[in-house]
C-alpha cells in the first residue's frame, strides 16, 4: 500500500483492528455508520413527504439507502468504462458509506427544521443539516468519546460538502432582523436560511481532513465565490445573500450527484404515486414553449440512442401502471447512471482527489434539473408540503426556546451533564481576571447553545412531537412517560 493510500485512512484517533478482524479501513467505515444510532434514525425523519402519510412513501433512510446504490452504480459504470483517472475512484464499501452518511445530520421536519435551529443559533454560530453530518461524524455519535465514529481523513473528506465556516460564508444582510412584534417562529423560512457551510466549532475536524495539503492548496480548495443570480427572474443579489464555497472533493461531487439523481426520480416517483403529479401536469409542463422551445425537446437527442428514454414512451409508461412507472424510473436512473463522466475543476489543485469531479453529460444535466424543477414547483412548494414544514418549524423555535430559556430544569440528564461539562470546558484553568477579560460568559453560551442544538437537531420528527406534547399539552405526558 502506498503511503498517499495510507495517509486517507488515518483517524484521528489510531484504533488498531480487533482480534481477527481481517476488514479494510473503509470497510470500518461502513460498518460504524450501519450500526450507529444517528444512521438509525434517518428512519422517522422527513424526506418530502410527511411521515405518518403512508408506509409507502420514503424517508431519509430509504432515500439514503437509494442515494447509495446510485453512488455505487456510478463508481461501478465509470471504472468498468475504464476512463481517464478511474483509478482515482473511491473504493465501493467507501462511496457506500459515504453516501449512507450524507444525511444523518438533517434535523427534524426536515428543511423546516434546519431553518428553525439556524434561527435560534443565528448569534452563536448558526445550524447547516450538511455540517451537522460532519459533527456527527467527528464529534457526537456514541463510538469513540468526543471523536464520533473517528472516520477516516477520506470519508471525511467525501462528507465536507461546503469547505468553508459558517462565520466566513455568512451575509447578515441575507436575514430578516429579529422583530418583538411577531412571534419567534413566525417569519419567512427563505429568509432566515443558512449559509451551505460547516460550523466554526467544527474547525479541528476540517484541519484534519485538509492536514496532507499545503498552504495554496487548501486556500485554492476552500475558495469562496459571490452569489450570482441564476436567470432573469432571480431577483435575489450578492449584498442580500450569504458567499458560497466553489468546490467539492471527488468522492463528494459523486454523492452529491447521486442524491441529486435520487431527489430528482425518486422524490418523482412518490409525488405520481400521491398523484401530486397528473400526467395533465407532466404534458402541460414539458410541453409548453419557454424560449421558443418546448421543454420535452429535452429527451429528442438522448432519445437516439436510448429508445426506452424517448418522450412518449416515458410519457406513457409514468402514468399507465404501477409496474410500467417503476421501470420507466428505473430507465431514466439508468440513463443518468451510465451518462456520468470525470472532468477537472477550476480550482488547479495538484492533488486529483480535489481536482476532480464526476458529472453528467450537459444534455442528461439538463433533463434531470428540468424534472426536479416540476417537482420542485408541484410538490416541494405545494402548500400542503409547505404548511407540514411550517408546523415543523413552529414546533422546533418554541421547543428549543424552552429548553434553552432553563435547560437545568428541562434538558434530559444525559444531556444536561453534557451542558455542563460544556461550561467546565471553557472555564477550566482560567482565572476569574481571565474570564471577564475575554468574555468567557458569551463563549460558555455559545458551547451550551450548541449542546441543546445538537440534542434538538438528533431528534426523529415523532420524537421531537412527543416531546412538544408533553411540555405544551395538558392532556399528554406524565412522569411515567419515558421518551
Amino acid at each position: 500500500m502506498s503511503q498517499e493510500e495510507e495517509i486517507w485512512k488515518e483517524r484521528r484517533i489510531e484504533q488498531s483492528p480487533r482480534a481477527d478482524d481481517h476488514r479494510e479501513a473503509y470497510d470500518r467505515d461502513e460498518a460504524r455508520l450501519i450500526h450507529s444510532s444517528a444512521f438509525r434514525r434517518l428512519q422517522s425523519k422527513t424526506q418530502v413527504l410527511g411521515l405518518g402519510e403512508s408506509d409507502f412513501y420514503r424517508t431519509r433512510l430509504t432515500h439514503s439507502m437509494e442515494v447509495a446504490q446510485i453512488g455505487r452504480g456510478i463508481v461501478q459504470y465509470l471504472s468498468k468504462k475504464n476512463v481517464e483517472n478511474a483509478n482515482k475512484l473511491p473504493p465501493k464499501e467507501l462511496i457506500t458509506a459515504i453516501c449512507l452518511a450524507h444525511d444523518i445530520g438533517h434535523p427534524p421536519f426536515g428543511h423546516g427544521g434546519e431553518v428553525a435551529l439556524n434561527y435560534c443559533m443565528r448569534d452563536y454560530g448558526g445550524f447547516e443539516g450538511n455540517g451537522q453530518t460532519l459533527r456527527i461524524l467527528g464529534t457526537l455519535d456514541k463510538y469513540l468519546e468526543g471523536y464520533g465514529l473517528n472516520p477516516t481523513r477520506r470519508m471525511l473528506l467525501g462528507v465536507l460538502k461546503y469547505p468553508a465556516a459558517y462565520s466566513f460564508l455568512l451575509n447578515d444582510m441575507a436575514y430578516d432582523a429579529k422583530t418583538k412584534d411577531t412571534p419567534n417562529w413566525l417569519f419567512k423560512a427563505a429568509k432566515q436560511k443558512p449559509p451551505k457551510c460547516y460550523h466554526d466549532d467544527d474547525k479541528d475536524i476540517v484541519e484534519f481532513i485538509l492536514e496532507p495539503f499545503s498552504q495554496e492548496e487548501k486556500e485554492k480548495f476552500t475558495a469562496s465565490m459571490e452569489y450570482k443570480p441564476k436567470n432573469d427572474e432571480d431577483r435575489r443579489s450578492p449584498e442580500t445573500e450569504h458567499k458560497l464555497t466553489k468546490y467539492k472533493s471527488l468522492d463528494c461531487s459523486i454523492m452529491n450527484l447521486a442524491d441529486n439523481i435520487s431527489y430528482s426520480l425518486h422524490d418523482f416517483e412518490d409525488a405520481l404515486s400521491l398523484e401530486l403529479i397528473r400526467q395533465s401536469d407532466w404534458k402541460r409542463y414539458f410541453e409548453e414553449e419557454v424560449g421558443g422551445r418546448q421543454r420535452k425537446e429535452l429527451f429528442a437527442k438522448i432519445s437516439t440512442m436510448r429508445p426506452d428514454c424517448a418522450y412518449d414512451k416515458i410519457t406513457k409508461d409514468l402514468f399507465e401502471s404501477s409496474y410500467t412507472r417503476k421501470d420507466a424510473i428505473g430507465s431514466l436512473v439508468n440513463l443518468m447512471i451510465s451518462n456520468t463522466q470525470i472532468v477537472e475543476n477550476d480550482s488547479q489543485c495538484l492533488e486529483p482527489l480535489l481536482r476532480l469531479n464526476v458529472e453528467l453529460i450537459c444534455d442528461v444535466e439538463n433533463l434531470m434539473k428540468a424534472i426536479f424543477d416540476l417537482v420542485k414547483k408541484l410538490v416541494i412548494n405545494n402548500e400542503n408540503v409547505q404548511q407540514l414544514e411550517f408546523k415543523g418549524q413552529k414546533l422546533i423555535i418554541e421547543l428549543f426556546e424552552v429548553l434553552a430559556t432553563d435547560p437545568e430544569r428541562f434538558l434530559p440528564n444525559k444531556t444536561k451533564k453534557i451542558w455542563e461539562n460544556a461550561a467546565k470546558s471553557v472555564l477550566d484553568g482560567l482565572s476569574k481576571e481571565e474570564q471577564e477579560r475575554l468574555s468567557v460568559k458569551d463563549l460558555v453560551k455559545r458551547k451550551q447553545m450548541r449542546v441543546i442544538c445538537d440534542f434538538v437537531s438528533g431528534m426523529t420528527d415523532e420524537y421531537a412531537t412527543k416531546y412538544y406534547e408533553k411540555l405544551f399539552t395538558p392532556s399528554k405526558g406524565s412522569i411515567f412517560d419515558h421518551l
